[in-house]
């Protein structure tokens, strides 16, 4: 079955000193400030695009890598991941760089690494970052 989910933003002023307000409709749990600041510079409690889509991405990977865990027959004791998304003004995003700290018992190096690779090229979000390059550093805790 298909889900759609919506947000919406809206923006008073020009780019460098406007700001504006992103507000996540479907799950409804708030609206956040948005800058070209906070884009561009420091965060400065707001938000940007580039946070949002770090956040899908840690989130969409840690679901993939699960998925693929438990089809293997393993299960974690727990999955930790970030996503750092990279955005270089005038040219956008370059990069997304994933990290994943997983404890999983009776699972070889071999194959978490291919686990976490799969997960990587097979996360929906990664697909849709298809034009940046997503990087992964993975490590297997005993």
């Amino acid at each position: 079955m298909a889900t759609t989910r919506n947000a919406h933003a809206g923006w008073v002023g020009d780019l460098p000193t406007g700001a504006g307000q992103v507000t996540l409709d479907s799950s409804e749990i708030g609206s956040f400030d948005i800058t070209w600041k906070a884009r561009a510079e420091a965060a400065e409690g707001k938000t940007s695009p580039e946070e949002l889509i770090a956040a899908a991405h840690a989130s969409c990977f840690a679901m993939a890598f699960s998925l693929f865990l438990g089809e293997e027959g393993k299960a974690a004791d727990y999955v930790n991941t970030s996503a750092a998304v990279t955005f270089v003004p005038g040219t956008g995003i370059t990069t997304s760089h994933l990290t994943l700290a997983t404890k999983i018992p009776g699972i070889s190096q071999e194959d978490f690494d291919r686990i976490a690779d799969a997960a990587k090229a097979g996360c929906p979000v990664s697909a849709a970052l298809a034009g940046v390059e997503i990087t992964l550093e993975a490590t297997l805790e005993a």
